[in-house]
């Protein structure tokens, strides 16, 4: 190699790392997902019901916040298992499962034949997801009442205990 050419691309690579740099720190639409320790991020979405829904509005109380969609398998399969977990621990814990980018129609449809008695919350546009770096579904996330985010789960529960053992830590 030429010495023009390895000051060229040595000009060149600290150009992208300078680039690269710029992104990260001005925030150019990359999402950093939400970590255990971290404060969950809030928001507030339409529910089934007419309501909405606010994060911030449940502070004092420890929150299972749930991702889903009807079409995805692992969701429908661990669903028994947030209701049943609700019907436990309702009174003490709040549970919203927020459904990504599907009709109303279709979430309350779902939530009828399943029996789902805890909130259905709606994120459309997918705002939400994103905000919680969404990569895959079901995840669940375990806040406490201090808005923190205590344990972050991706992938179906295989039993209610599973489940269980989480909410005891919360």
């Amino acid at each position: 190699m030429y010495r023009g050419e390895v000051k060229q691309r040595t000009i060149l690579s600290m150009l992208a790392v300078f680039l690269i740099l710029i992104c990260c720190f001005s925030g150019c639409g990359l999402s950093v997902a939400p970590k255990v320790g971290a404060l969950a991020p809030g928001f507030t979405l339409p529910t089934l019901d007419g309501q909405t829904v606010s994060l911030d509005e449940m502070r004092g109380q420890p929150v299972v916040l749930n991702f889903w969609a009807t079409w995805c398998r692992p969701c429908c399969m661990e669903m028994p298992y947030l209701q049943e977990a609700f019907n436990q621990k309702g009174e003490e814990v709040r549970f919203i499962a927020i459904n990504l980018g599907e009709s109303e129609g279709r979430a309350r449809e779902f939530a009828q034949d399943m029996g789902i008695s805890f909130i259905i919350a709606l994120d459309q546009n997918g705002g939400v997801g994103s905000a919680y770096n969404i990569r895959g579904i079901p995840t669940t996330f375990f806040i406490d009442k201090k808005g923190i985010i205590c344990h972050i789960r991706g992938g179906a529960f295989g039993s209610e205990d599973e489940l269980m053992v989480l909410l005891e830590g919360l």
